[in-house]
């Protein structure tokens, strides 16, 4: 029940960003699954003003990110 609930909330967290395409980054050069290389993103991001957003494993079984910075998103995808 709760990954439903958690699943729910990523959709309307997603459905809720108003960014048109060309804000959206797409990154899948990042081992996502890696511990050290998710720091590294979200430490590094932080510096540069972004915020994170939401962090979800999606059907495909890939680590999603998606960081926000006033009008623009950046989202990062496990390769």
């Amino acid at each position: 029940m709760k990954t439903l609930q958690s699943l729910l909330v990523v959709v309307l967290l997603l459905l809720s960003f108003n960014a048109k395409a060309d804000d959206m980054i797409l990154n899948t050069d990042l081992n996502l699954f890696n511990p050290d290389v998710r720091k590294c993103l979200i430490e590094s991001s932080k510096e540069d003003g972004w915020e994170l957003k939401s962090v979800y494993l999606n059907t495909k079984n890939e680590i999603i990110m998606i960081f926000d910075r006033g009008d623009e998103t950046k989202i990062y995808k496990s390769k």
